[in-house]
């Protein structure tokens, strides 16, 4: 999991999770401040805000901790106390992000969620917040020996493959491949229509399909329903009914709920594997499988950013809001330049 990120941001990361309370399943750094993205000059990325997340095991008494060591990072619900702050946390995509903190000479937002919620939403794309997140490079920074978190690493990308090979051709390049991973997250999420760059998936695969690879390399080469051709960059993958139900049938829990909601009238309860079998011989398989993707995104993108004005407070959340903006009009100009 764990793959090179800017030059000399190792020691940086280290000194910054220093900061914080080391009680922590999992941490990882990600975003363009840790992996350059298209159209940014390796200037522009160091100066970039860092991007981590932090799985903790109990919520309550890390945030009690981290309240005592970096009160100033929380909105005014630091007043209400770290049960109040964890029950906030748990809304949405399970995420508590204290954003725009300055620490050890950086610009960082950082988000707690619990191990287990992580967990459930790796394995069975409850939300697909962080675990959209995970499907992309990222710089792990610590791990602890959790087997169930190790598997959901995995279960999480293989999943990713799956649910990419649906909605693609019976042929595609590696860059494909990856874009179509990269885009999962972004599916339905509003934030991509207003305050994203709307160029983001690309910028982030064009100058990191290297570290794709790396991440992805073993699973496509296991997979058994893949002729991946490493040395042309190339995948043909089985689109007949009974490939394509097969992969149906491996599909994240949620994913598989979402698309029988959308395929199966209502009062006809049919089971899901007779819905997905029915979706396999559809010549539409993957656009259903896109509007599923989409209908997890968009809630839990909706329900995570109006919680934004809660744990960054308004001043933070206009400011963040505005340079999301910014960063989109660029995106545009660049485009159109």
């Amino acid at each position: 999991m764990a793959l090179p990120a800017l030059a000399g941001s190792g020691v940086q990361f280290r000194r910054i999770l220093a900061h914080f309370p080391q009680e922590l399943s999992l941490a990882f750094a990600y975003g363009s401040g840790v992996f350059r993205q298209a159209g940014a000059t390796p200037s522009q990325s160091v100066h970039n805000m860092l991007d981590f997340v932090f799985a903790v095991d109990d919520s309550v008494t890390w945030h009690m901790m981290n309240l005592l060591k970096n009160r100033s990072h929380y909105s005014f619900l630091k007043l209400f106390g770290p049960k109040h702050i964890s029950n906030i946390q748990s809304c949405g995509a399970g995420i508590y992000y204290n954003t725009l903190v300055q620490c050890n000479g950086r610009m960082i937002k950082y988000g707690v969620i619990d191990t287990d919620a992580l967990i459930e939403d790796l394995f069975h794309w409850k939300t697909l917040y962080v675990a959209g997140r995970l499907q992309k490079p990222v710089k792990i920074l610590t791990q602890n020996e959790n087997g169930k978190l190790q598997a959901a690493l995995i279960s999480n990308l293989k999943s990713a493959v799956t649910a990419a090979f649906l909605m693609l051709p019976e042929s595609f390049s590696e860059e494909d491949l990856f874009l179509q991973i990269a885009g999962l997250s972004y599916c339905g999420d509003f934030r991509m229509i207003i305050g994203e760059d709307r160029s983001k998936v690309l910028n982030i695969v064009k100058p990191n399909v290297p570290h794709f690879q790396k991440l992805y390399s073993n699973i496509l080469q296991e997979c058994p329903q893949v002729v991946y051709k490493h040395q042309l960059g190339r995948l043909e993958v089985d689109k007949s009914p009974e490939g394509q139900f097969m992969q149906l049938m491996t599909l994240p829990r949620t994913l598989q709920q979402k698309i029988t909601s959308f395929v199966d009238p209502p009062g006809k309860n049919r089971d899901v594997e007779e819905v997905l079998l029915k979706v396999a011989h559809d010549p539409d398989c993957g656009l259903v499988v896109h509007q599923g993707i989409s209908g997890i995104v968009r809630s839990s993108s909706l329900i995570q950013s109006s919680k934004t004005i809660l744990t960054a407070g308004f001043k933070k959340s206009v400011t963040y809001s505005m340079k999301k903006m910014y960063k989109m009009a660029k995106g545009c100009l660049r485009k159109t330049s």
